[in-house]
């Protein structure tokens, strides 16, 4: 690690565990996304060892064979850093490192911890970054050595007899607590935008998917945002949000957002959780797949089961075939048939521009479809349902009376059932 905490760029041995729990191919699909995580970070794979086993061993993750096996090709490529293709526990590391003599050894979620701390930006990214990366080490921090050995009581030290490893949990604890109230304070500041943009009444879509399946560069052709936009894994951290008016001159509010990835860490998407709300507050969702790469269904399957943990599953989508410039025609997957109304596909290349307007067409139908522009009459005694229209619908106008709020606002099927008992008829 250097001093920041980043892990140096060097020689890599990737190392996965091909387990019977497994589908075929996957862990060499998995691997090979470890790969490009690597090459994200500023490493180099030099190697890599792969073990078929039942299950992972308790005590190494890979048999005390292929540990041998490891820390020869370590000596032999002159390899800096194992990197494993799975979540290592705190004795695991311990344990791999000392057969390894003198290697590092991580696993994959502390190499997605880094490419995150890489592309942090802003103040807030920093310190979603900074929280996920001390709750990952809090529990796998060891004492080892000298290093962590006592220190002398007095004036000045922490306490006879602290060790400095308990010293450093607890200063870990400390700085975990003052990273989430600050968090706790950026992310009063985002509901606030938030429901500044529910004022304004514009439909809001967030742009959700994999790592660079282009979700940026698609931001930056329909709304000439300008944010950056590479070809590398997690480019994108902050969200961004663009105004964008449709073919039939409706404004729409679009929010790029972080990408996905299998296995993405826990403590990162707990650490990110304000940011990727952006997509749970969204009216609707326009899930981006890089179509040229042939691990796109099981991706566009990661994307929408994260998107379900999140509770966002069953907001009204477009999907969006990324990337379709790459293939020849007859290559590019046809838009799956959609058996849900709220439903949408489409196939375009946001470098190229194809398929553009067919995807504003599909945004439109599909704010257009089960939606209604309706009347609504609040007592003042029941105005917490004000809050309900704010978070679920598009509020037009809010007129306040001596004993009721009269709402003009755009809601769908399901918001307008809920608020039946206020419901004043349709607004042409």
């Amino acid at each position: 690690m250097k001093a920041d905490g980043k892990i140096e760029a060097g020689r890599v041995v990737a190392v996965g565990v091909d387990t019977d729990d497994m589908r075929e191919g996957e862990c060499d699909v998995s691997l090979a996304e470890l790969r490009r995580l690597v090459e994200t970070a500023g490493g180099e794979v030099a190697a890599e060892l792969v073990q078929s086993r039942c299950t992972p061993d308790a005590r190494t993750y890979i048999g005390s064979g292929k540990l041998r096996e490891l820390a020869e090709l370590c000596r032999t490529e002159e390899i800096d850093l194992a990197v494993f293709d799975c979540e290592l526990t705190p004795s695991q590391i311990r344990n791999i490192e000392d057969e390894l003599d003198g290697v590092r050894v991580i696993d994959r979620s502390m190499l997605i911890l880094d490419i995150f701390a890489l592309h942090a930006v802003t103040a807030e990214g920093k310190l979603q970054v900074e929280l996920a990366q001390l709750k990952y080490t809090a529990p796998r921090l060891v004492g080892k050595g000298t290093s962590m050995s006592r220190l002398g009581g007095g004036i000045g030290t922490r306490g006879p007899g602290e060790s400095k490893l308990e010293s450093d949990r607890r200063h870990i604890k400390r700085r975990i607590a003052a990273l989430e109230a600050e968090l706790d304070a950026v992310a009063g500041r985002r509901k606030t935008l938030r429901s500044a943009r529910e004022r304004g009444g514009l439909p809001k879509i967030a742009i959700v998917g994999y790592t660079n399946a282009g979700k940026s560069t698609l931001l930056n052709a329909l709304t000439d945002a300008g944010i950056l936009a590479e070809d590398k894994l997690f480019a994108t951290l902050d969200p961004t949000t663009r105004k964008f008016t449709l073919p039939g001159g409706e404004d729409v509010l679009l929010t790029d957002t972080v990408g996905f990835i299998r296995r993405l860490p826990t403590h990162l998407i707990k650490a990110f959780r304000s940011t990727l709300d952006e997509a749970v507050f969204a009216d609707m969702l326009m899930i981006v797949v890089d179509a040229s790469d042939p691990e796109y269904p099981s991706q566009l399957e990661v994307t929408e089961n994260l998107l379900s943990e999140l509770g966002a599953g069953d907001k009204p989508a477009v999907i969006v075939y990324n990337k379709c410039d790459r293939e020849a025609a007859e290559a590019i997957p046809a838009p799956r048939a959609e058996t849900s109304p709220d439903r949408r596909s489409v196939c375009i290349s946001a470098l190229t521009g194809r398929g553009l307007g067919d995807l504003a067409d599909a945004v439109s139908g599909l704010l257009r479809a089960g939606r209604s522009r309706v009347r609504f009459v609040i007592p003042n005694s029941d105005a917490g349902q004000l809050n309900l229209l704010y978070g679920s619908a598009s509020v037009e106008s809010v007129e306040y009376g001596d004993s009721s709020a009269t709402v003009v606002a755009t809601v769908d099927a399901r918001v307008r059932g809920m608020l039946s008992a206020y419901d004043h008829g349709d607004v042409k």
